[in-house]
């Protein structure tokens, strides 16, 4: 069967009574070289395991069937479940769980499904949750080698943005205490039905076996790299006045300055090893 052949899709939407469902931000690839090709550069060997979220008709599920091991698959959508029962048949090495990945038990599924392997995320995210979903990942504390995901060509473009660029935000620093992240290639938006208003970018984020930086308040790092980016156009002393009422502004400027920066500086400058820094003086201060 083609999972992205217009018409074939269409039929096998209707065979199930179902139609697109926007709140779940599905957009369905009618180019079967950009699932492919998603699937070839996770980054993941052929005997490792793929956790996918929103496999939607399983367009790309069955090429990482194909490629890898062991494939867990999370889909929000209950009727979308039928129609993969139907498209994955062929498969026995294939695990499709319906659910919210977002109220997932994340370290139980991983004890479950992939306990001794290595596990890659591959997934083409709704555009609306990207952020959640990628910050969930991150945080949840589950051993991923790679996160492979096609998002939101702006959302692309932040998480592989530098300090200092008009890209760069709280998001982009989050991630890099995580992982790095390398922008694979762009995906027009006419590659998808229906098609959306943007285009999208596929990216890999490799994590860190072991992090970037030693901070010694984890809590303390997210909270002044969220801080900093909370008024982008402020310096880094008045958006951290605005976003951290604890702490008194003198408090903060002595904070800066401990730890090597100038207050004049704006948040969008820093690295991620420069926040850290700013954590942990403050840190020391509530301790």
């Amino acid at each position: 069967m083609n999972l992205t052949d217009i018409g074939y899709v269409k039929r096998l939407m209707a065979s199930h009574g179902i139609t697109f469902q926007k709140k779940f931000g599905q957009n369905f690839l009618i180019n079967p070289t950009v699932p492919q090709r998603i699937a070839e550069e996770c980054g993941a060997a052929p005997e490792d395991a793929i956790l996918e979220i929103g496999p939607g008709i399983g367009t790309m599920t069955q090429y990482l069937c194909e490629m890898y091991a062991k494939v867990v698959a999370v889909e929000i959508d209950h009727a979308l479940i039928g129609v993969l029962k139907e498209t994955l048949a062929d498969y026995d090495n294939v695990t499709v769980i319906e659910g919210d990945i977002m109220k997932t038990d994340l370290q139980a599924l991983f004890a479950e499904h992939f306990a001794g392997m290595r596990v890659t995320v591959c997934a083409n995210l709704p555009y609306y949750i990207t952020t959640p979903i990628l910050m969930l990942l991150l945080e949840s504390g589950i051993p991923l080698d790679n996160i492979t995901v096609m998002i939101q060509k702006e959302v692309a473009d932040r998480l592989s943005a530098a300090p200092g660029s008009a890209e760069y935000g709280a998001v982009t620093a989050s991630v890099s205490y995580y992982a790095s992240v390398e922008r694979l290639f762009v995906v027009s938006a006419g590659n998808f039905l229906p098609a959306p208003k943007v285009d999208s970018a596929v990216v890999r984020m490799t994590l860190y076996k072991e992090k970037p930086v030693n901070v010694k308040s984890e809590r303390m790092l997210f909270r002044v790299i969220r801080s900093a980016f909370g008024q982008r156009r402020k310096t880094l002393l008045n958006a951290l006045s605005a976003g951290m009422g604890d702490f008194t502004k003198s408090e903060l400027t002595d904070a800066i300055r401990a730890a090597g920066l100038n207050e004049g500086i704006r948040g969008e400058k820093l690295s991620v090893a420069q926040f850290a820094a700013l954590a942990d003086v403050l840190t020391d201060k509530r301790e």
